[in-house]
């Protein structure tokens, strides 16, 4: 069964976790729904933060700054320059054909539906938590995890951001045209 969280008797952290899913989920929904790229950007952002407030009420603090720094800083002025450098807002947009939209709802419904009767039909965690001892929160440890045990996805995430700028710097440029 789906538990609704009584309002009445909510914490402190609740009320803040619920503002700011609610601030999550409009600013990603209006990040994809603005047809300005630059409103999208700004929404995007400002989606970023509210990310690093989850992160701050699960207790992690390095990892909201950095991501902080790392999304809201770098990756946005990214974008925002590949959306100057493309010159988004003179180019009219194209529209899609019928099916292709269809295609797109109905792929969206699906996933939607497939999300839901997992959220359903999952259980929640029970039994016993042994604590480890381990600080996470410190840069020494979480330098020895993500440079020992996820070396390779670190890697991977590395190549991949890699590969999006080359194509973004390949995509903003405009062919010559031979006359």
């Amino acid at each position: 069964m789906i538990h609704i969280p009584d309002f009445a008797n909510a914490t402190a952290v609740q009320i803040i976790f619920c503002i700011l899913a609610f601030i999550t989920l409009l600013t990603a929904f209006l990040t994809i729904y603005s047809r300005n790229p630059i409103h999208s950007a700004i929404y995007l952002v400002i989606c970023f933060f509210s990310i690093a407030g989850h992160y701050l009420l699960l207790n992690a603090q390095f990892l909201a700054i950095v991501h902080i720094i790392v999304y809201s800083g770098a990756i946005m002025i990214l974008f925002l320059f590949t959306i100057m450098l493309m010159n988004l807002n003179e180019q009219k947009e194209v529209h899609k054909p019928r099916i292709t939209r269809l295609g797109a709802i109905v792929s969206f419904c699906l996933i939607c539906l497939v999300l839901i009767a997992i959220f359903i039909n999952s259980k929640p965690i029970v039994g016993e938590y042994t604590a480890t001892g381990e600080d996470y929160q410190s840069i020494k440890v979480l330098g020895k995890i993500l440079l020992n045990e996820y070396m390779v996805p670190f890697e991977f995430a590395s190549i991949l951001l890699l590969v999006a700028m080359i194509g973004a710097v390949l995509l903003s440029k405009k062919e010559k045209i031979e006359k």
